[in-house]
């Protein structure tokens, strides 16, 4: 594990901001770390970033404790928590140059991360010309320079128009497939991590609620079968008299349980041979923001 915690907490005096926090991030991985705001996201990887002492629990990164290895594990993290330190009287390039000089790193690999974070055409722009996203990836971009094995980002897609969002999931995607990095990304855009992550934790009133791969997320709330009919108050209370019982009925579909491929198509045979004309009917799976909602409930009941 890159990242891992053993009962992690945390207090802004009487309030317990985290909560027995036990993280696992693995190797070359996206973990989504999912919650609202307010949830503990912040201070959590301020916790990670040695920024915040710890109170309870451990934390270690590359399998060393935090605490006793501090210096040796910093210099293998990039972060950028909130927004970005940029000067904007100062051009692209020169950001990452002025960087460059303050750790230490060759300055022909400012070019290589202009190209990097695709600003290679904006190198000699002022930054504070810049657009959100633009700024968004310079600071990516000077969190890369010294060429950390971890990335720790703190809702980096928060403000983005919809191109903006596009280009940092690419940006993470590749930086994870290509340049052989492990992200550690905090967001409360449910449906934006679901389309990047490789693995997720949801932390709500900073409580760890899941953990585990998207694929384990995913399977934690069954799947269900959408069908839109020409009536489908009509078709479901069809269903219902031969023992499939709907989930939902709404003007544009009816919810009900997946169980198979093959029970699909007997729904399907069912509906049509009875006259029921179906328009559609699909496998639907639940997206990340209804399973968080979801979740929240089961651990609130």
């Amino acid at each position: 594990m890159v990242i891992r915690t053993e009962e992690l907490s945390f207090n802004f005096g009487n309030q317990q901001v985290v909560k027995s926090l036990s993280l696992n991030v693995p190797s070359n991985s996206i973990y989504g770390f999912l919650g609202p705001n307010g949830a503990g996201k912040t201070t959590t990887i301020k916790m990670l970033l040695n920024l915040l002492k710890t109170q309870y629990g451990s934390i270690y990164i590359f399998e060393q404790e935090l605490n006793k290895n501090r210096v040796q594990i910093l210099s293998q993290i990039g972060s950028l928590i909130e927004q970005p330190a940029i000067y904007s009287h100062l051009t692209g390039k020169e950001n990452l140059l002025n960087r460059a000089m303050l750790v230490q790193v060759a300055k022909n690999r400012v070019d290589d991360i202009l190209k990097l974070v695709q600003l290679d055409h904006a190198a000699d722009k002022k930054a504070g010309k810049y657009s959100l996203g633009m700024k968004q990836r310079l600071g990516i971009g000077l969190a890369l320079l010294a060429d950390p094995k971890l990335l720790i980002l703190d809702e980096p897609t928060n403000g983005l128009d919809p191109n903006g969002i596009i280009e940092m999931r690419e940006l993470l995607i590749d930086l994870v497939r290509n340049h052989d990095k492990t992200v550690f990304v905090s967001s409360h855009l449910l449906s934006e991590v679901e389309k990047m992550a490789t693995h997720v934790g949801i932390i709500n009133h900073g409580e760890l609620l899941f953990q585990g791969s998207i694929t384990e997320l995913r399977d934690v709330s069954k799947p269900l079968i959408h069908i839109e009919t020409e009536d489908n108050v009509a078709a479901a209370n069809f269903l219902m008299k031969q023992n499939i019982i709907p989930v939902e009925v709404k003007d544009e579909g009816i919810l009900a349980p997946y169980i198979s491929r093959e029970d699909m198509g007997r729904v399907n045979s069912l509906l049509t041979g009875n006259g029921y004309q179906v328009y559609s009917i699909c496998k639907q799976q639940k997206d990340l923001e209804k399973l968080f909602l979801d979740i929240t409930k089961k651990a609130q009941a």
